[in-house]
């Protein structure tokens, strides 16, 4: 286990590259999958050198921000890279927003430059005045040629340093409005340190990297860990089922992280029963909790299955499932943490902003961390910030769990508590058992004003394809939970029609709204509050 956080020569991410370019400097860094294209270390340095030096010629400096709406296309790393050796700080954001959501987007962070599809690039060209460098950058393209000095880029580099901030990441908003979340590259760089030493990555090794750039698993975890540990980064422009499994033959890939449900899409693809997956040493997933049945999936597919908790305002990955954990085990817990990077249970931040106390080992409270991964703050934003980070420097994360011989054990979001009748009812227990009736094929509760109970259950049940599911069978399967816990409601769904986010979290949001619709139509026909 890792005792410090030490990391000569790789303290900054754009050091990482450096490093690697003096050492292997003819091997693979970049295989862009879609394109056919490989950028060995020593041609990623140089013409992240480039690239940077033509940034500062167009007036970029440290504390910029610059924007992007970009696939993981050859460029668009070359562009992180470049912005990240002289201190500015990059934003990429998510394929899926809409205009408006763009263009809310940018209103939060204001960067200087921005970089996107032509269609993008005029709506923030005529609604986004703030912006003043815009380019429509595409797979083979470029910045400007004008270029500085390597005196100028030198003293602009060496300005950097590990608690400068490098990417802001937007959370994915499933309990709330999305947060711009602002990493420095020491934050980063101890991430991936951590994350390489607890699933073992290599020298060498080959990671798949299909998911998003605008989130921390397809940045700081995929690509930037396997670039900190000196491997080759197999990247895909977006995650499409058919690709990855072609990717995985094609690059002889040794590790791919994904979350469930791009497993679930590749299981179904019709490829999947000839995929050559013989080069997978090992498979991360993360995200969410996944059943032991889906785990024995994931197990058939490498040796090594690991998983852990996963945030974005701590860069990424912050606990580790040991290797060869109970299958059981891992179904329910998301292991331990660093001891660079500890975790605490701890009680509600105090109205002073001091941390709680911690609680004792089996005892539900906040899940907390503290150390060189947490975030520097949200971008303008001091308030969530203060909620978010305590006086002291603990973050919290908005979770509920416990610690017990297994790890971490996740009781709920603090938000999303469930108080019926005065008891406490965290989502995920109920959730947990009803997704283990034959024919549901997920569920997400939410609560709903109940003028007798004050607050009740509602459950939204996706029923699998086929299947023959009604609620009074999930009446009757709820009779093993406690009778507090048992929904007072429930709302069939076809497969698909739950609510996710962007990652394929449920969105809790969008659930109490439907929710509060579900209750609205039931409380006019007098079927509610009785």
């Amino acid at each position: 286990m890792i005792r410090d956080e030490t990391r000569p020569g790789r303290e900054r991410l754009h050091d990482v590259v450096s490093y690697w370019a003096a050492r292997r400097p003819l091997e693979p860094a970049i295989i862009h999958h879609d394109r056919g294209q490989t950028f060995d270390w020593s041609t990623f340095a140089a013409l992240s050198i480039e690239w940077a030096k033509r940034l500062l010629a167009l007036g970029f400096r440290s504390g910029d921000i610059f924007a992007t709406s970009l696939p993981f296309f050859s460029e668009h790393i070359l562009l992180e890279y470049a912005c990240f050796r002289i201190g500015v700080i990059l934003a990429p954001l998510d394929l899926r927003l809409r205009p408006a959501e763009v263009r809310a987007f940018l209103g939060i962070i204001r960067p200087k430059g921005y970089a996107g599809p032509p269609e993008l690039c005029e709506l923030v060209r005529a609604e986004c005045t703030f912006v003043e460098w815009i380019t429509p950058l595409q797979p083979g393209g470029s910045l400007p040629d004008a270029v500085v000095s390597d005196d100028e880029l030198r003293r602009a580099e060496e300005a950097v340093t590990a608690g400068d901030g490098a990417l802001i990441v937007f959370t994915t908003g499933s309990t709330g409005s999305p947060k711009a979340a602002l990493l420095s590259h020491g934050n980063i760089t101890c991430q991936n340190l951590c994350l390489g030493n607890a699933f073992e990555f290599r020298e060498g090794m080959r990671v798949l990297v299909n998911l998003p750039p605008s989130h921390v698993g397809g940045q700081t975890e995929a690509l930037m860990t396997t670039l900190f540990y000196g491997g080759t980064a197999v990247v895909l422009d977006v995650f499409d089922a058919a690709r990855s499994l072609a990717a995985i033959r094609a690059h002889r890939v040794d590790l791919i992280g994904q979350i469930p449900a791009m497993f679930q899409l590749e299981w179904r693809h019709p490829d999947f029963a000839s995929a050559d997956l013989s080069s997978l040493s090992a498979v991360l997933y993360g995200g969410q909790l996944a059943p032991v049945a889906m785990l024995e999936k994931m197990a058939l597919m490498a040796p090594r299955l690991y998983t852990g908790l996963g945030l974005t305002e701590a860069a990424g990955f912050c606990t580790y499932t040991p290797r060869g954990a109970n299958l059981a085990a891992m179904a329910s817990h998301l292991g331990s943490s660093m001891p660079v990077y500890p975790m605490s249970i701890r009680a509600a931040m105090r109205e002073d902003g001091a941390a709680g106390a911690e609680v004792p080992d089996g005892e539900v409270g906040h899940v907390c961390f503290h150390g060189p991964q947490t975030f520097l703050g949200y971008v303008n934003d001091p308030e969530a910030t203060a909620r978010t980070i305590s006086s002291d420097g603990f973050l919290y994360t908005g979770d509920l769990g416990l610690k017990d011989s297994n790890g971490l054990q996740l009781a709920g979001r603090a938000k999303w508590i469930i108080k019926p009748a005065g008891y406490m009812v965290f989502p995920g227990d109920v959730e947990a058992h009803i997704v283990t009736l034959d024919g549901v094929a997920a569920c997400g509760v939410a609560g709903a004003p109940h003028r007798t109970l004050t607050e009740a259950i509602v459950a939204f049940v996706e029923r699998k394809p086929g299947a023959e599911l009604s609620v009074p069978q999930l009446r009757k399967h709820a009779r093993a939970l406690a009778s507090y816990m048992r929904p007072l409601h429930y709302v069939l769904l076809e497969q698909g029609q739950l609510p996710v986010n962007r990652t394929f979290k449920t969105d809790y949001v969008s659930l109490a709204r439907m929710a509060a619709d579900e209750i609205e139509r039931l409380r006019a026909a007098g079927r509610w509050d009785q």
